[in-house]
């Protein structure tokens, strides 16, 4: 490789600048703020954030619009990047890859992850995909420049790789909502399946079974960039013509929408499909947004009362209260007891162990 790492870096086995363009959009650690790198402007910032905990944006739109400071100022749409990696390794190590392993990774991106698979498993056991070409082009020549030579496919992660199967480790680096049966499929018993699970906004780690199911349970949180035909509902959006409904609620919204991960985990077992996401606002106040297929809703505290819009034929709030009521009833679980399974019929959470899944209740 041309490039050397400046003394009093400690690179990775596997060196994360020969994945990084030199001109990207870093998201450093919470407590620091985004900003754009240029290695050729300032090499100093641009090689002390590519070996930080930062996640690095390297593709916004689907390359469709260039990156630039400008640009990705202004875009919510970020569809490639390097993953901060503290996140990176705590994925590897709950996967636990070995020398002679076969493993399939969903979502090539920069490469990087795909080169440190290779480099515990060995590089003819790595079957890497990636939808769209143009970052598997990239990806190649990144990893040929850190020496690396995983199998690099182009297609529809959610297929898998059924010629190169079975395999004994499925490394996902994009979120997934509704977990592809064909993972499973292709992995033998025994094997482990790792990814975001993006109900929970947390990472799952599965154990494939002689039976062709998967069972693992919830580890730390974390946001990932979708899988490509999950991006959007799967009942679609709001109808622009629907009404709103106003009405007031006894409800307080802060404890049914607050964070509390036991409760958003039993909701993704009792109402699947829907999203709840609370914030503070001006003044002291509280807000919660849910969505779920074609309905939608609005929950405000201004301190002095809780109103409500909805719109859409179902009645989220109300659907939302209850559900966190039969939490409360079951003993507010945290967590730590709660599961997921796959099967071919579908996905499931449960608490405390598979024999106990949670059953929607819309």
């Amino acid at each position: 490789m041309s490039d050397r790492v400046p003394q009093g870096f400690l690179p990775f086995t596997v060196p994360r600048h020969a994945f990084i363009p030199r001109q990207a959009w870093a998201r450093p650690e919470w407590k620091e703020e985004s900003h754009w790198i240029d290695k050729d402007a300032d090499p100093d910032l641009w090689w002390s954030t590519v070996y930080s905990d930062s996640v690095i944006i390297t593709q916004i739109d689907d390359g469709l619009t260039e990156l630039t400071e400008e640009t990705v100022r202004t875009t919510f749409n970020l569809t490639c990047s390097s993953s901060a990696p503290n996140l990176v390794f705590t994925f590897l190590e709950l996967l636990g890859a070995r020398p002679g392993h076969k493993v399939l990774e969903i979502g090539t991106g920069t490469g990087w992850t795909a080169g440190l698979l290779a480099e515990s498993a060995g590089d003819e056991h790595v079957v890497s995909i990636d939808v769209d070409p143009a970052l598997s082009a990239i990806a190649a020549r990144n990893l040929a420049a850190a020496g690396r030579s995983p199998r690099l496919l182009v297609r529809d992660g959610a297929l898998g790789a059924p010629e190169h199967a079975p395999f004994d480790a499925v490394h996902v680096t994009c979120g997934v909502r509704d977990i592809p049966y064909a993972w499973v499929e292709q992995t033998r018993p025994g094997g482990r399946i790792v990814l975001p699970w993006t109900a929970l906004q947390r990472i799952v780690a599965l154990t494939v079974h002689a039976d062709g199911t998967a069972m693992g349970r919830f580890h730390g949180e974390c946001s990932f960039m979708m899988l490509r035909d999950q991006r959007r509902p799967p009942d679609g959006e709001v109808p622009p013509d629907a009404e709103d409904v106003e009405s007031e609620s006894t409800a307080d919204p802060r404890t049914v929408a607050g964070p509390s991960p036991g409760r958003t985990a039993y909701l993704a077992g009792v109402l699947p499909g829907i999203s709840v996401f609370g914030c503070n606002t001006a003044n002291g106040g509280f807000m919660a947004i849910l969505h779920g297929g074609h309905s939608h809703a609005r929950v405000r505290d201004d301190g002095q009362r809780v109103l409500v819009e909805q719109r859409g034929p179902r009645k989220l709030w109300e659907e939302v209260v209850a559900a966190h009521q039969s939490w409360v009833d079951t003993g507010s679980p945290d967590i730590e007891r709660f599961g997921l399974s796959v099967t071919p019929a579908g996905q499931q959470v449960w608490l405390d162990s598979p024999e106990n899944s949670l059953r929607a209740i819309h």
